[in-house]
């Protein structure tokens, strides 16, 4: 590809914009404030700010929020769903878990209302056999319901159709005669696996998001084709490929995360050249904060993600853990007298007091900036209103001064982060001194030295963008595609050679959907994976295969490998269960060269401090404060240090120290 190539990220506050130039290697960078409802507003006004003539970029990969917003915030469109006789309230029995641990209280909405969803005659077995043929009159009469009713999206949702989609084909066939649109989705046409409860969410969110998603898709690429473009428009999704703008809303579930995704796979690619292949990765923006563990330089992906409380999305997504502290994280003192932070955000607008743009609650970016973190100079007469606000609301109230309150509010803050970041690494069975802290978002490197030394991870890896690193994974992901099929039998009595023929029809739909792409690729490989488990156990374990023909025995020394490497304990008496077999599909794009995300042109022959400024440490500290885009290509600074950029700040705290590798990223030694 010689044409410009552009990645654009929205997320809760800001949108991002990267464009590369692969022919000369330049680089063009812009960042807006994301527009809401309709996102399109901001993608165009960060091609405007980036002075860039859409005519001119071959390819414009985006990552969007729309899904992610939309399933949050309940704000779906209208849904119904057809099931077996018997099992409308399976979207709400779920797994018998409760919002809170302890105690008998919490609310949940299910994505479709109880009026909505409607039982017909029909049935399959485990095996797929036919127990109750389908009554077609009911299912029309039930479709003709749901239309009548004002639905604009419909669910097909059988027992055990993973096994037998017999008549889930019929019921489609019969609903596309009614239904007015092509807003249809099946279940076993989108997760052919077992789980009727994790499988009816994924088709009910599937349906609810579609017609929102490719209104908006629709509306960006008319957008941007009226200023020019001329190409397919491509959408992140949330396994950390990508698809067509056409194709997407066929799937829409799978654009959930799309954003969070992006930034996992742009630290894969930064995190390879610069020679680090584990990564604890830690994605602090306006209103949350994302952290993933990436092993072995291999992005971890999920079939079992859920989103929020009895939210699960069974298809295969970026394994990210949020947690709700961002930038515009609300500070506050509850009911018994202690300091919170987040998950509230006052967001972009009207965003933190600091802003001036009418905010009045106290946030981590107003306490940043009090504690010398951020430059006083860009905020104005705010500065004053952001201390007002945290004398009142915090300071006050605990007896504090404002610089002790601002940083308690930080500490508040890092204490959830860390733990988010214990819990991906932990739960997961690694040890995060054994990883570097990959460090991005508009105030990831604020906070990232002292989760660190929190965490006691020794090294900190900050990107040469990171305010716009979710961008920058847009431009670097590849093409792929993952499958999932349920077989769910013992492993002793699996027909091997149906393996053997599931993974490689698998592979076959993946390598002819990547081949209907317009995209130059350097090349397409596939990866095998099966899910398996001790019978009698319900926790899952993802198994790596070498190749789509394994044998028996290989199966079963796999298995019992990982389960042993995540639990430390042998079961040699207990059956192996075959539950899932998985293949991914991924068409590799060319490489593109990071060195010149930030220019060489503005580099200076030595590392000169532009001001110094006080800064609290435990204390005031005169701090040097130095311009990123002006640091030489080797340096080696002794924190106390200040790096500003335009898209962030770098805090780097009394006795770490910071060097830069070629491609100007940013690597913090911690002090123990």
């Amino acid at each position: 590809m010689t044409g410009l190539v552009a990645g654009v990220d929205v997320g809760g506050t800001f949108t991002d914009l990267v464009i590369f130039d692969p022919v000369t290697g330049s680089v063009r960078l812009s960042k807006v404030p994301t527009t809401l409802p309709n996102q399109a507003g901001g993608v165009l006004a960060a091609f405007d700010a980036a002075g860039a003539e859409l005519g001119q970029i071959d390819l414009i990969v985006h990552g969007t929020t729309t899904t992610t917003n939309a399933v949050l915030e309940r704000q779906l469109a209208k849904t119904g769903l057809i099931t077996t006789m018997g099992f409308r309230d399976v979207l709400e029995l779920g797994r018998r878990t409760r919002p809170q641990a302890y105690g008998m209280h919490g609310r949940f909405v299910p994505v479709i209302p109880r009026d909505l969803r409607l039982e017909v005659p029909e049935r399959m077995d485990a095996r797929g056999g036919v127990l109750t043929p389908l009554d077609e009159a009911a299912l029309r009469q039930a479709v003709t319901r749901l239309r009548d009713a004002g639905c604009e999206a419909l669910v097909i949702h059988f027992l055990h159709a993973y096994a037998n989609p017999a008549h889930e084909v019929r019921a489609g066939e019969i609903a596309r005669e009614i239904w007015p649109n092509d807003y249809i989705t099946l279940g076993h046409a989108l997760l052919s696996e077992s789980r009727e409860y994790e499988r009816g969410v994924t088709a009910a969110v599937n349906a609810s998001v579609q017609p929102l998603l490719e209104r908006y898709v629709a509306r960006l690429a008319n957008q941007l084709a009226a200023k020019g473009y001329r190409r397919d428009l491509l959408v992140m999704n949330g396994n950390g490929g990508m698809v067509a703008a056409k194709d997407v809303a066929k799937e829409a579930v799978k654009t959930v995360m799309s954003g969070p995704a992006s930034g996992v796979m742009a630290a894969v690619a930064t995190g390879r050249r610069a020679g680090m292949a584990n990564l604890l990765t830690y994605d602090m923006g306006g209103t949350s904060t994302d952290v993933a563990m990436i092993r072995n330089g291999v992005a971890p992906v999920s079939n079992e993600i859920e989103v929020e409380y009895a939210m699960p999305i069974h298809v295969p997504m970026v394994d990210v853990r949020t947690v709700g502290a961002g930038g515009g994280s609300i500070a506050r003192i509850d009911a018994g007298g202690m300091l919170r932070v987040g998950p509230e955000s006052a967001g972009s607008s009207p965003g933190p007091v600091c802003y001036g743009r009418g905010g009045t609650r106290v946030t981590i970016s107003d306490a940043n900036l009090i504690l010398g973190r951020l430059p006083a100079s860009r905020f104005g007469q705010a500065v004053e209103a952001a201390h007002r606000a945290m004398l009142e609301q915090i300071a006050q109230p605990l007896n504090l001064s404002v610089e002790q309150a601002a940083e308690a509010v930080i500490r508040v803050a890092n204490m959830h982060m860390a733990g988010a970041i214990r819990m991906v690494s932990i739960s997961l069975g690694a040890d995060p001194r054994d990883f570097a802290l990959f460090a991005f978002g508009g105030a990831g490197p604020l906070h990232a030295v002292a989760l660190a030394q929190e965490l006691n991870v020794p090294r900190v890896l900050i990107p040469a963008r990171p305010g716009i690193t979710n961008a920058l994974g847009c431009v670097v992901a590849d093409l792929r595609h993952d499958f999932v099929r349920t077989l769910n039998r013992p492993l002793d009595g699996v027909d091997m050679a149906d393996v053997h023929r599931v993974l490689a029809a698998q592979e076959a739909e993946g390598r002819r959907l990547i081949g209907l792409e317009k995209i130059a690729l350097t090349h397409v490989r596939a990866e095998y994976s099966a899910h398996m488990q001790f019978i009698g156990q319900t926790h899952l374990l993802r198994v790596v295969l070498p190749s789509a023909t394994p044998s028996r025995e290989e199966l079963q020394r796999l298995f019992e490998a990982a389960y042993h490497a995540r639990f430390r304990v042998d079961l040699p008496t207990i059956r192996a269960n075959l539950v899932n077999l998985n293949v991914s599909v991924i068409g590799e794009r060319p490489a593109l060269d990071l060195s010149r995300l930030i220019d060489p042109a503005g580099r200076k022959d030595r590392a000169e401090p532009a001001s110094t400024r006080r800064v609290w440490f435990d204390g005031w500290h005169d701090t040097p404060v130095y311009w990123r885009d002006h640091l030489p290509s080797t340096i080696n600074l002794q924190g106390p240090v200040i790096i500003e950029q335009m898209d962030t700040t770098v805090v780097v705290d009394p006795g770490a120290r910071v060097a830069q590798d070629a491609d100007g990223n940013l690597i913090i030694e911690v002090n123990k």
